[in-house]
């Protein structure tokens, strides 16, 4: 009787509601989520031309997404970091974070007040802004650290309202007109996107407060060198991954590297070959299930960000660009969340 009981204890401890059913009688309309996995088209080499991503950038149009995410930290995260440095090392943060001091002194506004000016003048958004609010807004967007947004705005002026005034000086202007030639796919198909269909904005879903790996000064060496030894272990099986992307690169087919990039198979592969590879490195400090713990906390708080971007609309069709190796987590992660049906990008990019 003891063994029967303490077995109906554990099966029972066991058992789990099944959340994939939860939502079978939901009332209202399914959220629909497009994860295009991108390349970061600033290590692309300098014969990439932009132009080259209008096929792409045509069949993501035609999705029509009210939502666009991009792999950015917000300027509220940025400002958190910034308020922390003995957390999160301000070289480090330098890389995700611009710091607007420039906006700052333009608009006399810090992050946080820029941030709730933002939200005050969404609000009450027309559906005909004028330029005057327009670049009002492209300002705020700038001073809240949010420069994707703001060249959303900037891009849907015409040429001849490009111009200082409304809160841009003559800096915040040249600042739009560099963000706009930059090669980032934040602002060549997150922005330019949004700007083609008429949204006021994209979010900045990324996150980096939970990598922030607590490996001590002496062993930041030995953590690199196993971590980069497990990479080389699975070189062979990535090399042809890596030969393809080059070859649809060099022929400037965008559509094309889109396209393979974004298939299952590829994306098995290159898991594998990084966070596999990582899994299967043996150093007794656990260097690889650690850089693999940080990686996967990084791609919840991304998630729960895009979940944020679109709880208060039912039914909204997002579309999240991020670079290609999050593709799968997201897939999987947003997969099981309520009410929500992820697209299949292939059918999204298929060729005509």
């Amino acid at each position: 009787m003891a063994l029967s009981l303490g077995l109906a204890l554990t099966s029972a401890a066991q058992a789990q509601p099944d959340l994939s059913k939860l939502d079978k009688d939901m009332a209202g309309p399914r959220a629909q989520v497009l994860v295009l996995g991108s390349m970061h088209l600033s290590q692309l080499p300098e014969s990439f031309d932009p132009a080259s991503l209008e096929p792409v950038l045509e069949r993501l149009a035609a999705f029509k997404p009210d939502i666009i995410t991009i792999e950015s930290i917000s300027g509220e995260d940025c400002d958190l970091m910034a308020r922390h440095p003995t957390v999160y090392d301000p070289e480090s943060t330098a890389r995700f974070c611009s710091h607007p001091v420039e906006a700052h002194a333009a608009t006399g506004l810090d992050v946080p007040a820029a941030i709730a000016e933002v939200n005050k003048t969404l609000a009450d958004w027309p559906a005909d802004p004028t330029p005057a609010q327009r670049r009002h807004l492209a300002a705020m967007f700038l001073a809240a650290d949010d420069d994707a947004s703001a060249l959303t705005q900037w891009l849907q002026l015409a040429d001849t309202e490009r111009r200082a005034g409304d809160g841009l000086d003559a800096t915040l202007v040249a600042r739009l007109g560099d963000l706009a030639t930059r090669d980032n796919e934040s602002y060549q198909i997150a922005a330019r996107l949004a700007a083609r269909l008429g949204l006021p904005r994209v979010f900045a879903v990324d996150d980096h407060t939970g990598d922030n790996l607590q490996v001590p000064d002496a062993e930041i060496p030995a953590f690199g060198k196993a971590i980069r030894a497990a990479w080389d272990s699975a070189a062979a099986q990535k090399q042809p991954l890596r030969d393809r992307e080059k070859k649809l690169t060099e022929r400037g087919d965008m559509l094309g590297l889109y396209r393979y990039i974004n298939r299952p198979d590829v994306r098995s592969i290159q898991s594998d070959g990084d966070f596999g590879a990582a899994l299967r490195e043996t150093s007794s400090q656990h260097y690889g299930q650690r850089y693999v713990a940080g990686w996967e906390t990084r791609n919840l708080r991304m998630v729960a960000n895009i979940r944020a971007a679109f709880r208060d609309r039912p039914g909204a069709r997002v579309l999240s660009i991020v670079g290609a190796s999050h593709k799968p987590w997201f897939d999987s992660l947003l997969g099981q969340m309520q009410g929500v049906d992820i697209v299949d990008v292939e059918q999204v990019l298929k060729a005509e």
